[in-house]
């Protein structure tokens, strides 16, 4: 189960003032699941325009209804081998989203099991965020013992012109469980849960 407080902790550090991410990236895609353009760039050289429009995509995923829109979801060990999808996360995540290749195999896995009645955007931040110790009674401390490096994807339907809408799907990598980062797992979120992206989950888990 998703605890709402760690995900509403999260989700604070996800402003203009005190953002967590360092860098985004992300495909716009056909209605075929064909990657259309990239893009890959520093969080920080965004204007403030697009880093808020960044932060509003990656902030639905966290902020979802937890436990209904937002499920974690674990890795079975025959998931996570070396050509496995958890083994393609693992390396996007340790090159801070740097390596092209990797991202587009990424998008591809996702344009091959993305049911989408048209054209789409996949958007990828990362970041860090130094979890801060709690006192006794619940108050936080300046000293940190956790520091939680993640990745959060929005999928989003374009409105317009490589103009994203609302998330429909996406998912925060690790899963952020007791305030540090769950390497075993991954919280899925899905706009719809009566009508999940079913295929694509199964598709990170290594169910497919």
């Amino acid at each position: 189960m998703i605890d709402r407080a760690d995900m509403l902790e999260l989700t604070r550090r996800m402003t203009l003032t005190r953002t967590c991410f360092s860098r985004v990236a992300g495909a716009y895609m056909t209605d075929g699941g064909e990657i259309d353009e990239t893009f890959n760039t520093a969080f920080l050289s965004l204007d403030n325009g697009e880093k808020t429009r960044q932060l509003a995509l990656a902030k639905t995923v966290p902020f979802a209804k937890t436990n209904e829109q937002l499920v974690e979801r674990r890795f079975p060990e025959s998931g996570k081998g070396a050509n496995s999808m958890w083994s393609l996360l693992m390396r996007i995540l340790a090159c801070g989203l740097k390596n092209d290749l990797l991202m587009e195999a990424l998008y591809e896995q996702i344009g091959i099991f993305y049911e989408s009645d048209g054209p789409y955007g996949i958007n990828i931040s990362t970041g860090s965020y130094d979890v801060p110790m709690k006192s006794t009674d619940g108050g936080y401390l300046y000293e940190s013992e956790v520091v939680y490096d993640f990745m959060v994807c929005a999928v989003s339907p374009l409105k317009g012109s490589y103009e994203p809408g609302k998330p429909e799907y996406g998912f925060l990598f690790p899963a952020f469980s007791y305030r540090s980062g769950d390497r075993d797992a991954i919280d899925v979120f899905n706009r719809d849960p009566d009508h999940p992206q079913t295929m694509l989950t199964e598709m990170l888990l290594g169910e497919r």
